[in-house]
């Protein structure tokens, strides 16, 4: 009981911050590529990054916290698709490409910086 109520909690912050930080990231662009959930689910790869290189530092009951919970609200592969599908549909086709790649390029990115991060820290 107690790991579900982590996971909850996690995630009692990290959805409410993914639309806060996907309204204010996409209104200072004036373009149709979403660059809110672009920019929350790079940031949620990054942190990941960093918890699966810091496991055997870390407790579990933290990474149940911010892993499962807080980045699992916190990154959205359902909006990531229907965004992608959207461009898609209104003929954006370059940019509906150009998500795909640049979030599968970023999120691996960030993954690998936040394991060598976590690397870094904990040798």
């Amino acid at each position: 009981m107690t790991r579900l109520l982590l996971v909850i909690a996690g995630g009692l912050v990290g959805a409410p911050l993914r639309y806060v930080a996907d309204r204010a990231v996409q209104a200072r662009h004036d373009s149709l590529f979403p660059w809110g959930t672009f920019s929350v689910n790079v940031l949620g790869s990054l942190v990941l990054g960093f918890l699966t290189g810091s496991a055997a530092a870390l407790p579990h009951d933290l990474q149940l916290l911010v892993g499962t919970g807080f980045c699992g609200a916190l990154t959205t592969y359902s909006t990531f698709s229907y965004e992608t599908i959207r461009l898609y549909e209104d003929r954006a086709r370059f940019l509906a490409i150009a998500n795909v790649t640049a979030s599968i390029v970023a999120g691996l990115g960030s993954v690998f910086l936040g394991v060598a991060v976590s690397d870094a820290i904990w040798g």
